[in-house]
Order: structure tokens, then sequence, then C-alpha cells
């Protein structure tokens, strides 16, 4: 099955490889997606949607073992207040829901940041848009893709 994310890398000619998963539920998180998927855990990296103190809203791309470091983010975006969206909001702002949220081919184009530590690696893997659906990419061609640029803001 081809997800939007999937089709946007296409239309751009950027390669990439499909890992798939048994979905649980209870272990959404990358760390367990890295388990189920053999992929390093650093090498696996979670979206994270936030909104700042005028309603604009930021996509942060953080490697599963660590965490967002909301004062960076703050100066990265340009904001005196940064937190993070409602679960329940995800779907709307993004088209996609908890644990399968693509940085790619959201419903609007938001800014994007990338954990800095992606460069270290030839591919990372990102939602693919649904839960159980890693995409392999290079970080430079996510980059490309959707405009995003490196940062630092992980903890």
């Amino acid at each position: 099955m081809k997800t939007n994310a999937m089709r946007l890398l296409e239309e751009a000619n950027i390669g990439y490889e499909v890992v798939t998963y048994k979905v649980d539920e209870k272990h959404l998180d990358a760390l367990s997606v890295a388990k189920m998927t053999n992929l390093e855990e650093g090498q696996v990296f979670k979206t994270i949607v936030c909104r700042n103190e005028i309603d604009k809203i930021f996509v942060f791309l953080v490697p599963g073992p660590l965490r967002i470091d909301l004062k960076a983010a703050c100066r990265l975006g340009g904001s005196k207040k940064i937190e993070l969206v409602e679960n329940s909001e995800l779907r709307s702002l993004t088209g996609y829901i908890r644990g399968g949220v693509s940085p790619l081919a959201m419903r609007r184009v938001y800014p994007l940041f990338l954990e800095r530590a992606a460069e270290k690696y030839a591919t990372i893997a990102v939602s693919g848009g649904l839960r159980g659906v890693q995409l392999l990419l290079s970080p430079s061609d996510l980059l490309g893709v959707t405009g995003g640029i490196y940062g630092e803001f992980s903890t």
C-alpha cells in the first residue's frame, strides 16, 4: 500500500526503503519501533508537532532515545513559548494520527527542524504515514523535500 509520504518521495525522485513492523498500540514510541525493526535507536526519528504563542505550528524530528528541549525549540522557531500539540489535534493539523505522523505530505507545510544528530547516519527512519510503516531515506533528501533545516534541540 502506498502512502502519501511515499507518493511525495516518488514524485520528487527520492529513493527510500519501506520497513514494516507489527503495530502494538501500547508501544508506539520510537524506541519500540527501533527494536521491532532492528534499527539503531538513534536512527529512528519521532515526529513532534508543536505550537507557539501565536498559534504557529512547527515540526521537530527527534532521535528515538532523546527528548525535545522546548527552550531550544523556541530559539529555533523564534518564539517566546512552544508546547506540544494535543494528540487529538494531530489529524486535523497533519492528516496523521499518533504513532503514524510522517514529516512528509502533511496537510500543510510547516517549518521543519531535523536534529543535527541525523547527520551521522546515511539513512534515517521516519514514519511513512501509517502505524507500522517506517521510511528509510537520507537526511539530506528529507530536508530537501520538506524544506527543513538542521538544528540542535534534543536532550
